[in-house]
């Protein structure tokens, strides 16, 4: 489940690093459609499910943070 916090390592390509009022998703490359897509892939089978469950959960907190 701590590999959901590795896709954050995109975040040291975006200038700044961090800025509050920018949505994750879709911005960094890690947080696109097609990585988000073999995210949900890892939820189907057995011996990937536990890091696919990281990374989707990951994805819909910064889901969350970009509706606020």
């Amino acid at each position: 489940m701590l590999a959901g916090l590795l896709i954050d390592l995109d975040h040291l390509l975006a200038d700044p690093i961090y800025d509050a009022e920018r949505c994750s998703i879709g911005f960094h490359p890690l947080h696109t459609a097609l990585p988000i897509a073999i995210y949900v892939m890892l939820l189907f089978h057995p011996k990937t499910r536990v890091v696919g469950i990281g990374l989707c959960l990951h994805i819909l907190l910064d889901g969350f943070d970009c509706m606020l």
